[in-house]
């Protein structure tokens, strides 16, 4: 099973709320609210197109997504196609996967779309593109397009954040440089991790300097998955019908 959470920004504070689920099993997709839509709507969020009531599972076959997620993959028809599934260092035509990667970014709305971790062989293994490129100096871009696949990074708590007290920016060792954050939507569980598991890495995946900025560092993220720890485990995350 491959499944997806759903967020949603609030506008007025910046925060990501998480709205629901999006799973894919025995060639079915699922869709469900989780509770942290309640909030979210509270604040202005509006429920998905034809998915208007809040406790009920949707389901759609293997070839026909959700609309509200179907536009958020990349036409295999436009020119650069071939360069995006390299920058997303994708091997097949997985919508899930392509979605985990590219986090179903679009201009016009405020949806995102994340992977939850698996636990694999007692490890918590992520992929993920740093965040916030674009808003860094010249020099760290420059810095960006500098690193080497498996090249050691460093996670840091950014604690002056004035939009996020939980931030984590990842910087390089020697000279330290500035690189991008930890998404978001991470760095409660990515925190927790690294208070309990010394061992913890973060490195280069894999550089595209060619890419967007939103696509130019992509990282692996391995640690520790200790009994106590369960990803995505406030109640915001809970669905709202299993």
């Amino acid at each position: 099973m491959f499944e997806l959470i759903v967020a949603w920004q609030n506008q007025h504070n910046r925060e990501w709320i998480p709205i629901g689920r999006l799973r894919y099993n025995d060639d079915v997709y699922a869709f469900s609210y989780t509770k942290g839509a309640k909030r979210a709507r509270e604040a202005g969020f509006k429920l998905l197109p034809r998915m208007n009531t809040l406790e009920q599972t949707y389901y759609a076959p293997k070839d026909a997504l959700f609309p509200s997620f179907a536009n958020r993959l990349l036409t295999k028809s436009r020119p650069e196609y071939k360069d995006y599934k390299q920058w997303l260092s994708l091997d097949g035509d997985n919508a899930m996967e392509e979605l985990a990667k590219n986090n179903g970014i679009r201009a016009t709305d405020s949806i995102q779309l994340y992977a939850i971790p698996q636990k694999k062989d007692n490890q918590y293994k992520l992929e993920f593109f740093s965040h916030g490129i674009s808003h860094l100096s010249s020099h760290y871009q420059r810095r960006v397009a500098k690193l080497e696949t498996k090249e050691k990074l460093f996670i840091a708590k950014d604690i002056q954040n004035e939009f996020d007290n939980n931030a984590l920016l990842i910087r390089t060792k020697d000279p330290v440089e500035i690189v991008g954050y930890i998404p978001r939507i991470y760095t409660k569980d990515i925190s927790y991790l690294l208070d309990n598991d010394k061992s913890a890495n973060l490195e280069v995946k894999q550089i595209n300097k060619d890419a967007p900025m939103q696509f130019q560092l992509l990282c692996n993220f391995n640690a520790k998955w200790n009994s106590k720890f369960k990803p995505f485990g406030s109640e915001d995350f809970e669905p709202l019908k299993s």
